[in-house]
């Protein structure tokens, strides 16, 4: 079992910038990919970015790229988005969640997932 908990959102004014990380539990996060997922208000969720189990290999959502950086740090069991030059439309409850084989954009890949966290860009 694998416990994800997400931290770091909040409000922000639209240009600004907000990093979330993702804490797991156990001692196999260094073997596991993770993607970050979001969904907005009467919206089904979708994907934002991913990253590979040593973090060498990226994905990004067309929304957010050149925007937003995922990246990890298998010695804390963590991984971060780093999300730049926010806007209004990336207001969303995001998601954490990881997997066991290789990165993916597809959220019926991952197998555990976080609760949760706010992030919302005011105009």
């Amino acid at each position: 079992q694998v416990q994800l908990v997400e931290s770091g959102g909040g409000l922000v004014q639209a240009g600004g910038s907000l990093r979330l990380s993702c804490a797991a539990s156990g001692r196999t996060f260094s073997r596991r990919s993770m993607g970050w997922f979001r969904q907005a208000p009467g919206k089904e969720r979708e994907f934002v970015a991913a990253i590979s189990r040593a973090g060498s290999i990226t994905y990004y959502a067309d929304s957010v790229k050149g925007r937003f950086t995922i990246s990890r740090d298998n010695a804390k069991n963590t991984a971060y988005l780093q999300m730049d030059s926010l806007k209004p439309e990336d207001t969303a409850v995001y998601y954490c969640a990881v997997r066991t084989g290789a990165a993916s954009q597809q959220q019926t890949d991952y197998n555990y997932w976080g609760q949760g966290t706010q992030v919302t860009v005011s105009s």
